[in-house]
């Protein structure tokens, strides 16, 4: 008989018993006995399997698999020391993540159905992306249509800022001329009665504001200049500022304002009275401060004290009447500042810009009445909404006396050493000194 191994180097346990046939005259236990893998089958035998002893250590191994199987129908074994039930043949374990055997699915699928339910879950996440990319491609593909589309129905006035001898030389920041006229066109009878415009013939301007917009990204600086300083015209001598677009339009209150200031105008924009109340309409009206009341009905207002939602109309009343304080210029201006601010931060907040119901009105009446430059499109009209944002600086260019002149009426003189400091901080980019600015 075969020599067995020395116990006392190889302890007996259940990995190496499983593999045994017992010793000679030792009865084999009930349920450590092998197991063969497979049915006897010609051919090579299968790698993966554990082989049996064979039958030259006694023949144990198989009479005792017999004996079992015939006993109790089944056949049984051992599975790395744990006892296994079942009549089917044993198959080779498939080793999952760290060698370890998968989990088994309770529904039966093993791991082909544990794939399946892993992509179930996934399912829903990459449908959530898809709906995600499809919204973005149709926000990008509806930015570019409106950019183009903004574009094609501004109105630009050609060589409002063409170069000249002596212009100022460009400067850090960008720097807007806004400019708003007392045109009645685009008004119907009707209009002009209900806004109390009147009739007047012509065209001037009502308002007139200096932008300056930081390149480091700071709050811009909205500087008015009152339409009766009085100033020196290019060709024209002295008069009221006013006067010089009554001259020569945008083109000559251009160059006037950048003599006078010695800053260059990058970007101009100009708005009439429809447009202006088609914008504020636009935009669900705006809300203003009012600080007195004011009844104008020169102006078509009746206003009390505090905090209201001024529409189109009362707006446009707000911004024009002269029936408050001792310099009615110098309060125009004061409130028209106040109320351009208002707008454009309220045209460019995430609530009108992102919803169609406000931003498709509020671009069609924006491209219906502003003239701008040649150069002036949409981006920069944006950049000048989003610039407003957190709110300008806002002041006006110092005082220094208003005289009334002959041949010319009532005049605003300016401080010309303070307005000399304020410029030359706006030319160079600087934040304006804290003692020229007018105090409100």
């Amino acid at each position: 008989m075969a020599e067995w191994p020395d116990r006392g180097q190889r302890p007996d346990d259940d990995r190496t018993r499983v593999m045994r046939s017992p010793e000679p005259g030792r009865p084999h236990e009930p349920g450590r006995g092998p197991q063969p893998a497979y049915p006897a089958q010609s051919g090579p035998a299968d790698p993966t399997q554990v082989s049996p002893q064979p039958a030259a250590a006694g023949g144990a191994f198989s009479q005792a698999s017999e004996q079992r199987a015939g006993s109790s129908g089944q056949r049984s074994g051992r599975v790395y020391g744990r006892e296994r039930a079942g009549s089917s043949p044993m198959r080779p374990l498939r080793a999952g993540r760290g060698g370890d055997p998968p989990p088994e699915d309770p529904g039966g699928g093993g791991t082909r159905g544990r794939s399946r339910s892993g992509g179930g879950k996934r399912r829903p996440l990459r449908i959530i992306l898809m709906v995600l990319a499809t919204l973005l491609v149709l926000l990008l593909v509806g930015s570019v249509a409106g950019y183009f589309w903004i574009n094609g129905r501004l109105v630009a006035i050609e060589g409002v800022l063409d170069d000249y001898e002596g212009r100022p030389a460009d400067t850090p920041g960008e720097n807007w001329l806004l400019v708003g006229s007392d045109s009645r066109k685009g008004l119907t009878a009707e209009q002009r009665r209900k806004l109390a415009t009147g009739r007047a013939a012509g065209q001037r301007t009502d308002t007139m504001m200096l932008l300056h917009i930081p390149a480091g990204g700071d709050r811009p600086t909205l500087v008015s200049l009152p339409r009766d300083s009085y100033v020196p015209i290019p060709g024209k001598g002295r008069n009221k500022l006013n006067a010089a677009y009554a001259f020569g339009s945008g083109k000559l209150l251009v160059r006037t304002v950048e003599q006078v200031t010695d800053i260059r105008i990058d970007n101009y924009m100009e708005i009439g009275f429809a447009g202006f109340v088609g914008i504020v309409d636009a935009i669900g009206g705006v809300e203003i401060n009012v600080k007195q009341d004011i009844r104008d009905p020169k102006a078509g207002i009746n206003l009390k004290k505090g905090v209201q939602t001024l529409d189109g109309g009362t707006a446009l009343g707000y911004v024009r009447t002269r029936a408050t304080g001792a310099l009615p210029d110098l309060d125009r201006t004061q409130r028209q500042r106040q109320l351009f601010g208002a707008v454009v931060k309220k045209a460019a907040s995430p609530g009108v810009l992102l919803n169609p119901f406000t931003s498709l009105p509020l671009a069609s009446s924006a491209t219906d009445s502003v003239l701008v430059d040649g150069g002036t499109g949409a981006f920069d009209l944006l950049g000048l909404g989003l610039a407003m944002g957190d709110g300008p600086i806002t002041t006006s260019v110092p005082v220094g006396s208003t005289p009334t002149l002959p041949g010319v009426g009532s005049v605003i003189q300016w401080d010309r050493a303070k307005a000399l400091r304020l410029f030359q901080a706006l030319r160079e980019d600087k934040p304006v000194p804290k003692d020229v600015l007018l105090k409100s």
